[in-house]
């Protein structure tokens, strides 16, 4: 089964870029395959550009409408995500804990539709 997992966390919690806590951050994410083999597979995944970069848009009575930023109103913001294949939501679940953001925000864990 394939599981997205989508990575929040309020940026004021993140470490500093450029400090050791910041490389040492990081590297949590560059090692997260080698720290969960067995357990899942590594699909896709990467970060996301700022929450400021981000462009929303809808649909309201025939028009389409935008607007500068995320929707949601929330501290934590969406960081990334990764796209895993796994056999159950226990091994999804023992993958997302590896991942760093989960000690200071937020990884929601939702099973990809089969269509």
């Amino acid at each position: 089964m394939k599981y997205m997992l989508l990575l929040y966390a309020d940026p004021a919690k993140e470490p500093a870029p450029g400090t050791p806590e910041w490389d040492s951050y990081m590297q949590g994410f560059m090692t997260v395959g080698e720290r969960t083999k067995g357990v899942a597979t590594f699909l896709a995944g990467d970060g996301l550009q700022p929450v400021e970069t981000a462009t929303s848009l809808r649909l309201r009575g025939g028009k389409r409408e935008t607007m500068d930023g995320p929707f949601a109103e929330t501290r934590e913001h969406l960081g990334g995500f990764y796209l895993i294949e796994a056999p159950d939501l226990d091994a999804a679940l023992a993958y997302a804990a590896e991942i760093p953001v989960a000690h200071i925000g937020t990884v929601e864990v939702r099973p990809v539709m089969i269509y």
